[in-house]
């Protein structure tokens, strides 16, 4: 194939692309919000399989209710903030789990993530931390253990996760092994790390540069 070909061609897988990834990522653009039924579906779905603790769960099946009725089909950021036990407490149903906290949320985390990315969902920051909470020394906002933001194209995604039917094996892992604040939050602005953009905006440069520099050339010639 002639290069005057290919490059047109190239052009359009590039462009196909793109469409298909923004559209995944920004599905308010063609897909309705969720309805009170639907949102009703996905809470039976979560309750059947996700063990939550029977003191805590009419409470946070009715936050998570509301949540998903307020979808207006925007991203979300999804702010964990978790703590962990000093020990695994093990959960009614739940796994015959030997390891640490710690383990067993690594184990939890590496096999949702898996089922983040199937729903167009994806970590942006992961982290543990490092030292006291440095502005507060009320117990219940210090010592935390780890700091996990995930970005979700909409509510009906974070849904489909808890309502996926491997999640339900996978979720005691995380339950048992911490405490969690689990928010969501509306993006204002996201800004990139600032290395990966300056290689980018390099990158862009030269091969700017380089293109120029052939199209002289060809004019020359």
């Amino acid at each position: 194939m002639k290069t005057s070909r290919l490059l047109p061609l190239l052009g359009a897988v590039l462009l196909a692309l793109i469409g298909l990834v923004w559209l995944q990522q920004s599905p308010g653009l063609w897909r309705a919000p969720l309805t009170a039924a639907e949102v009703g579906a996905y809470l039976r779905r979560i309750d059947a399989q996700v063990p939550l603790r029977p003191e805590e769960k009419v409470a946070i099946l009715e936050r998570v209710k509301a949540f998903g009725e307020a979808d207006d089909g925007r991203p979300v950021y999804m702010l964990n903030v978790m703590r962990f036990f000093d020990q695994i407490r093990p959960m009614a149903g739940g796994p015959n789990f030997e390891g640490t906290p710690v383990q067993a949320n690594a184990l939890y985390e590496e096999a949702a993530t898996k089922l983040l990315l199937k729903n167009g969902g994806y970590p942006i920051y992961a982290g543990n931390t490092a030292e006291p909470n440095l502005f507060s020394t009320d117990a219940p906002l210090d010592h935390w253990s780890r700091v996990l933001v995930v970005r979700y194209p909409s509510r009906r995604a974070f849904l489909e996760l808890l309502a996926d039917p491997a999640y339900g094996p996978i979720a005691p892992y995380k339950l048992m092994s911490l405490d969690l604040m689990l928010t969501p939050t509306e993006v204002e602005m996201v800004v990139p790390e600032l290395r990966l953009v300056t290689i980018v905006l390099a990158l862009l440069v030269f091969m700017a540069a380089g293109w120029w520099r052939a199209a002289r050339r060809g004019t020359r010639a």
